[in-house]
């Protein structure tokens, strides 16, 4: 009877443990929500506010007058429809470009029967710790001919070393029967990388696409320093620097003159305030609608990388 007695006594006191413990769990994930999504739905809120209300402060998760004359602002300063284009073009083709050729030179890397491996591998690594410069860098593009080419934003970060190691690694991985059956039955290295290790490599593939993707999609530097004289190839977030380095050197509206024109019927005044947060939601925008989409691919890979044999 005491045994029993202890052993329903323990299971009780096991069960409230896991209660708190899910309590605790939950409350911490709520918190982690809150402070993750408030600040993305704040600037969301100040961007469909009015400018001139907004500057009056006390707006948290709502809109306190709509208003859809900032992003209107946004979208007329310059030729944002084609530069949201080669942002979205040097994305895509930059995105492509660097997984492939990261996976190539990244399965090369993981062959043990590739003589200069070691070497190739502490070269590439070296040049994460220590490179050239930036005046160095751009007389290299500038001697390449790619000043003023589109191919400028693709060809230099066409190879990731951080990207790199992560495939190598996932390749190592991979059970050694499957490329010896390969080579058995005559497959050779590029057939047993594109029918082999890719389909195998999806996950990792995914996760080096979206660090990619960002990184393409958030890039503006590059544009400023080989780009800069021409509009043709200016990107999203370049144009969108001008119009907040414009909009902060105005100095003919102030604050007081804010506060004076939210009186006049019609005023359609914008602050740096109201630009910074529209600039915010329109660049932040489409890699939050492309993620859902890439996370499918995450799965997907996961359940073709986990069959072996």
């Amino acid at each position: 009877m005491e045994a029993a007695q202890h052993t329903s006594s323990s299971r009780r006191n096991s069960n409230i443990g896991d209660r708190l413990f899910d309590i605790c769990n939950i409350l911490f994930m709520l918190c982690l929500v809150v402070v993750t999504l408030y600040p993305f739905i704040n600037t969301l809120a100040v961007a469909l506010n009015d400018a001139n209300d907004a500057v009056r402060g006390g707006i948290y998760l709502f809109p306190r007058m709509w208003t859809l004359d900032n992003f209107k602002y946004v979208f007329s300063e310059a030729a944002i429809v084609h530069a949201f284009f080669i942002s979205v073009l040097r994305t895509v083709i930059g995105t492509v470009v660097t997984v492939f050729c990261s996976a190539m030179v990244a399965y090369t890397m993981s062959r043990q029967e590739y003589v200069l491996r070691k070497f190739v591998t502490i070269s590439f690594i070296f040049t994460m710790y220590f490179s050239g410069g930036l005046i160095p860098g751009y007389l290299l593009v500038r001697d390449l001919g790619m000043l003023g080419s589109f191919w400028v934003y693709i060809i230099p970060g066409m190879i990731g070393v951080f990207n790199l190691i992560i495939i190598r690694s996932f390749i190592e991985g991979l059970p050694d029967g499957i490329m010896e059956a390969a080579r058995i039955d005559g497959a050779n290295d590029f057939s047993m990388f594109m029918r082999i290790v890719l389909p195998l490599v999806v996950p990792v593939l995914a996760t080096v696409a979206l660090f990619s993707a960002v990184g393409q999609w958030n890039s503006w530097f590059d544009v400023f320093l080989y780009n800069s004289s021409n509009e043709n190839l200016s990107t999203l977030q370049y144009e969108l620097m001008k119009i907040l380095q414009n909009t902060n050197t105005q100095t003919s509206q102030t604050v007081a003159d804010v506060f004076a024109s939210s009186a006049n019927a019609g005023a359609n005044t914008v602050t740096p305030t109201s630009i910074r947060s529209t600039m915010t939601i329109v660049v932040s925008l489409p890699i939050i609608m492309v993620y859902p989409f890439l996370q499918k691919y995450f799965v997907k890979g996961m359940t073709v990388g986990g069959v072996k044999g």
